[in-house]
């Protein structure tokens, strides 16, 4: 059985949560506590512009909606992300979809 992971394309994130308020839906996660956490990253360009990036990052509690995925559903993050900057697969699958765009990262449980 091949590895499975998440690929996040954050070039497009525009920072909804809708991620972080799927997880907490699907998982009963308390206050303060998910399996994926929104982070704003704001990097100063060359030309004194500035760039906002939303990067979501899956924690220590997330492991990919074991539950959904067994049922061949996609993990609750990636069904509800509004700009379908998430995707779920075998991770050389993703890592190829990854050679091809310039701001991914690629995240696999424990």
């Amino acid at each position: 059985m091949s590895r499975k992971g998440l690929l996040i394309d954050y070039e497009y994130c525009t920072g909804c949560h809708s991620c972080e308020v799927a997880c907490k839906q699907e998982h009963g996660h308390p206050v303060g506590r998910g399996g994926i956490s929104l982070i704003e990253i704001l990097t100063e360009k060359p030309d004194g512009t500035y760039r906002i990036d939303y990067v979501p990052f899956p924690t220590l509690y997330c492991d990919l909606c074991a539950a959904r995925t067994a049922r061949g559903e996609r993990p609750a993050c990636v069904k509800h992300c509004q700009a379908a900057t998430m995707y779920h697969g075998d991770i050389a699958e993703l890592a190829a979809i990854m050679e091809e765009r310039p701001h991914c990262a690629l995240f696999t449980p424990r």
